[in-house]
């Protein structure tokens, strides 16, 4: 979790990150997305693929780099510690809303008049 922590902490890397979330990409075409050097890039790559973020294909003389989502499992489980979420967090929230949505219907069917009673007034009258 750490190495993936430190390696997020750089806004190259993120931005790396997002170039390769939607394909794979070589490289030479993630260096010409940033104005660094490729060597910069190369090592950004390093700590990626350290981080098990990325991982690299060979394709011929170049290497193919794509996204690895697995490694953020971790910080994930970490960051929802924090926000006190657990797998019963989100039951608990769909329950209560449940609830709140029972309890504003009944309240509706006390005040408004029933169907029935419309009829049978019209049928007195």
């Amino acid at each position: 979790m750490d190495a993936v922590a430190q390696a997020l902490a750089d806004p190259t890397r993120r931005e790396i990150l997002r170039i390769l979330r939607d394909r794979t990409a070589s490289a030479g075409s993630i260096a010409r997305a940033f104005p660094v050097s490729r060597p910069a890039i190369s090592r950004h790559l390093r700590v990626l693929r350290e981080a098990g973020l990325v991982r690299d294909v060979p394709r011929g003389r170049e290497r193919e780099y794509r996204l690895e989502l697995g490694a953020l499992a971790e910080l994930e489980a970490f960051l929802r510690e924090l926000h006190g979420e657990s797998p019963w967090h989100r039951r608990f929230d769909a329950l209560e809303t449940e609830v709140h949505r029972v309890r504003r219907e009944r309240r509706q069917a006390a005040i408004a008049p029933s169907h029935n009673d419309t009829k049978r007034k019209k049928e007195t009258a």
